[in-house]
This record gives structure tokens, sequence and C-alpha cells, in this order.
């Protein structure tokens, strides 16, 4: 029973990616949350954040008024980031790592399957086709690997620099929760937020603009790097080097891209270098 809500969400995850499978999708995420509160990982008081989340998909319909519109919109940010924070009650997201130290030097690690943090992806894949620019499969697949690559460098570089981290090559066992958790749940949430509807959306709003594309990038990338301010300005730097990375990726290859490229850095992080960060840093 407590696995139930984790497999529908991880099999929904990619099934929303797909306009004609939104309804498979949402009622996969019926099933996972109706279950998660018969079960207890999902309290009464988590209906009231998703009931607004449902009122600001009405509104930002395209039949709506502008105002409407707007009114939905900032209802969402509001809930993107006080779901993202995990600040709302009724959220009970089980511990499934640790605390643990992956390398004697590191930080403990402590990981959770979020109940919260995924609705933001969801909301925005089923509600906003638009996060999702059309790119074919290649041309996702060659910005993708181009921005894993080049980003994974830049950043493992700079955190190596900035005292961060250190080479420590590693296999946990547990590797095989934290791939599936790091891939749907958290890298998917992130890039379609930042990537999908800040950078798109910016995109979208500042289209006449002769450098809407820089603009765009370089206030996604900026917010996203702010997003890890509480680990210090070190990886407020990493985490805005970061963004830029994903930013050209998704440019170029459409969210997928920009996820793959999110996924490959982390993947490289976890498995090589120390995870999440130096005990003395």
């Amino acid at each position: 029973m407590f696995a139930v809500p984790w497999i529908a969400i991880f099999l929904a995850a990619p099934i929303a990616w797909s306009s004609a499978l939104r309804w498979l999708a949402v009622g996969l995420l019926v099933i996972a949350y109706g279950v998660a509160l018969a079960g207890g990982q999902f309290g009464v008081l988590a209906l009231i954040p998703v009931a607004l989340l449902l009122i600001a998909a009405s509104a930002v319909l395209p039949q709506r008024t502008y105002r409407m519109q707007c009114a939905g919109h900032l209802m969402f940010i509001v809930l993107a980031i006080a779901l993202s924070m995990h600040w709302l009650p009724g959220f009970h997201n089980p511990q499934v790592i640790g605390p643990v130290r992956f390398s004697a030097d590191a930080v403990p690690f402590t990981m959770y399957l979020n109940l919260d943090k995924p609705l933001i992806g969801f909301w925005l894949l089923l509600v906003l086709p638009w996060i999702r620019p059309p790119h074919d499969l290649r041309a996702a697949l060659k910005a993708g690997v181009t921005g894993m690559v080049l980003t994974s460098v830049a950043c493992l570089m700079i955190a190596l620099m900035l005292g961060l981290v250190r080479w420590e090559p590693k296999w946990p066992s547990v590797s095989w929760l934290w791939l599936l958790n790091n891939l749907l749940l958290v890298t998917f949430a992130e890039e379609a937020l930042f990537r999908g509807y800040l950078q798109g959306g910016l995109r979208r709003l500042l289209q006449r603009h002769a450098h809407a594309d820089l603009i765009a990038l370089c206030v996604a990338s900026l917010l996203f790097g702010l997003a890890h301010a509480a680990g210090g300005w070190r990886w407020v730097i990493a985490g805005s080097v970061a963004g830029i990375g994903y930013g050209l990726a998704f440019r170029f290859g459409g969210l997928r891209a920009a996820v793959l490229a999110h996924f490959g850095l982390n993947v490289t992080h976890f498995f090589l270098f120390t995870y999440p960060m130096l005990a003395a840093s």
C-alpha cells in the first residue's frame, strides 16, 4: 500500500508529457493521492492547496479575461514557492534515505519522497502546453547531451575550485531510488518551473523585444541560482551557471533537453563527486 502512490506518480510523470494522454496522467494522479490520503501520507489540509491549484488552472484558461489569467498565474506562483519549500501542511513526505554520509567528508544526506513539489511540474505540464515548445526528438537529444556535457564540466569545475566537492567516485546501494526520485520528481518539477514556465513565459511576454531570449535566459538562470541560496553564495554561483546551461538546452531542444541536461549533471555529481557537498565547506 505504501508503494502505490509512488508507482502511480512515477508512471504519471512521463505520461503527462503527452497531450493525447493527459487524462490518463490525471487519473494516475487521482489514484496516487487518493491512496496516499487513505494511507495517511496525504492529510486533509493538503486538499486546500490542491483545490487552489485547480482554481488557478481554471483561471489561466485562454478564454478567461486578462485580469483573471494574471490572478491565476499569481496564485500558482505563490503556491509553487510554498510547495517547493515544503511550507504547506498536510504533506507527510516519507523519509526513504538517511541521514547517511556517502563519503567520510560529506555532509549527511537525507531524501524524502515528496508529495508536494511534484504537483508543480504536473500542474504546468497538464495546464500550460506552451511550456513544451515543439522540438523533435533528435534536436532534443542533441541539445540535451551537449548541455549535459558542457554544464557538467563548467559547474563541477566551479564546485571544485570553490571547495564544495571533491573527486569521490561511488555507487551507493540506494542509487536506484535516488535516480528515480531525482529524474521523475526533482529534475522534472524544477525544469518545468524554471525553464518551461519562467524562461518560456518571459520569452512569450517579451517576444517583441530584440533580446527576449537572452533576457529570459538570464532572469530564469539567476532565479534558479537564488533558489540554492540556503547553501550559501557559492551554491548561488554554481546554480546560476547550471541554469544558463539548462536554459540553453531548453532554448535549442525544448523541455526534454533541459531535463536531460539537468539530470545528467546531477548524476555526474552524485556518482563521481562529493554528494551533496563537503562537510567542511
